[in-house]
């Protein structure tokens, strides 16, 4: 089954393997839209499709980016409520060990 592809799905993404666009036989011979047949307009084509993929990288790192940040907050949050229980801990433990000094002064 050899089939040609279609417009939705093309047998190839790549733009040089691809048939050259024809100008529409409903259009006037001396139409303003110019041709797009030639080798600049595959470049341009090429050029597009390299930067979209770039953005979708530039996307997917500024992501990350936002998600190792938020990550390192939780932990300096995380962090920060370890050390002020401890430290509530360690002045209940003074204030009890100061009690049981004054009860030992007072008898």
């Amino acid at each position: 089954m050899n089939t040609a592809g279609t417009i939705d799905r093309p047998l190839t993404h790549d733009p040089k393997k691809q048939a050259p666009m024809k100008p529409s036989t409903s259009e006037p011979a001396g139409s303003a839209i110019p041709d797009s047949t030639t080798s600049g307009a595959t470049e341009a084509r090429q050029n597009r499709t390299r930067e979209m993929q770039l953005m979708q990288e530039a996307l997917a790192r500024a992501h990350m980016h936002d998600r190792l940040h938020d990550a390192h907050q939780q932990r300096q949050a995380t962090r920060l409520a370890v050390a002020q229980r401890m430290q509530r801990r360690a002045e209940r433990a003074s204030m009890r060990a100061r009690r049981a000094l004054a009860m030992a002064v007072m008898q």
